[in-house]
């Protein structure tokens, strides 16, 4: 089978979605098929996959994010051979696919990775919030309904797309990670080099630094923690633009020497320092399964996250984590509790691990080259009008 994959960014740009396109790419070449994924920019990276087709794109920042909008003629030539294709980024990506493969009879699938909503109202200001929810509720309900098969990870994502397009054709996959590396960490990360001691209370955080992460509430629940649970100290893996503003933040707090930024990790080094802490804690309502939460649980970390879609969707509370409301004070004060309560964090980590092995990526796959071998066994829809 001939599967094409397009995203509108890619490495060595690095987010939950490009890591989890990446995954299930190499899962799927694993198990017989010829993936070939398209996406912008970055011409001189050097790829460790087969079959990335870059087109042009304009790099923006430093983090290796480019934004494209048109493929090259040799990529839409490749795109228009495909079985298959299946889009993991909405706007640039599913535009490409439906002008291009749709009037060809090409099945299309869609993965909704994100909460595109939020994103929308934190990015496109200074718009009426109203206008941008409208705007993009209409976009995603016709992507919805143009695509052959729409693919939502949790309970909480398939609710979004069903309000948007009650008829669309739909299918709950959750995301999948490689558990290998996490489930046995022989030698984590030492935490005298972090800076902390033996006796504190490690409490970790792996992500972007950005807005639509809620860092910032983030930091600030854990300066009210910690003026208690004296032992509290937070780690942050991950960069991103609001790293200065949380440094000047935290000595305001005056919490600065009880927390550690360890910047860009690579990916192959994030189960050491996930597996030097006693907690993982996120403040992120934006996620509709977040793969840093499953990867955590996979490490026999507790998690504590906000009472939100996404999080809510992987984390059983009182069971594999603790889930608080958004209100600074209570998740504050959960923090804390847990922070306190060794007996409490050693059995949620426990039942996190336990829980995460339905989030392997070999299951992840196997569910999604199903659908694709579905879809291709049907009648082709007739070739529509873009």
């Amino acid at each position: 089978m001939h599967i094409g994959m397009l995203a509108d960014m890619y490495q060595p740009y690095v987010s939950g979605v490009t890591h989890m396109v990446s995954l299930l790419k190499h899962r799927l070449e694993s198990l017989g098929q010829e993936v070939f994924l398209f996406t912008f920019g970055a011409l001189s990276y050097r790829d460790q996959e087969p079959n990335i087709i870059r087109s042009p794109g304009i790099t923006i920042g430093r983090d290796g994010l480019s934004l494209g909008l048109n493929l090259t003629r040799k990529a839409l030539t490749t795109l228009k051979s495909m079985d298959i294709v299946h889009v993991h980024h909405p706007f640039v990506s599913g535009r490409l696919a439906l002008r291009h493969c749709r009037p060809r009879g090409i099945p299309i699938v869609f993965s909704n990775h994100t909460r595109y909503d939020i994103y929308a109202r934190l990015y496109a200001r200074p718009l009426p919030a109203s206008l941008i929810d409208r705007l993009f509720s209409n976009y995603l309900r016709r992507l919805y309904c143009s695509c052959d098969l729409v693919i939502v990870p949790s309970p909480a994502a398939m609710q979004l797309v069903e309000r948007l397009s009650p008829t669309c054709r739909r299918q709950m996959i959750p995301n999948g990670i490689d558990l290998k590396p996490f489930l046995g960490v022989r030698d984590p990360i030492r935490r005298e080099k972090l800076g902390f001691g033996t006796e504190d209370v490690v409490l970790v955080y792996v992500g972007r630094l950005a807005r639509e992460k809620n860092i910032q509430f983030l930091i600030e629940a854990f300066a009210y923690a910690s003026r208690r649970a004296k032992r509290a100290r937070l780690l942050i893996v991950g960069s991103g633009p609001l790293r200065k503003s949380l440094e000047v933040r935290l000595a305001r707090l005056g919490v600065s020497d009880k927390v550690h930024f360890a910047g860009f990790v690579p990916y192959s080094q994030v189960p050491l320092y996930l597996a030097c802490a006693d907690a993982f804690v996120t403040a992120s309502v934006t996620e509709v399964h977040a793969l840093t939460v499953m990867e955590a649980m996979a490490c026999g970390l507790p998690v504590l996250g906000i009472k939100s879609p996404g999080v809510g969707d992987a984390v059983t509370n009182g069971v594999t984590g603790l889930l608080s409301p958004a209100d600074l004070r209570l998740f504050g004060g959960t923090m804390r509790r847990l922070s306190e309560d060794d007996e409490q964090r050693r059995l949620l980590g426990e039942q996190a691990r336990q829980a995460s092995r339905a989030f392997s990526i070999e299951s992840t796959a196997d569910a999604v080259l199903e659908c694709y071998r579905r879809l291709l066994a049907e009648p082709r829809r007739k070739p529509r009008d873009r």
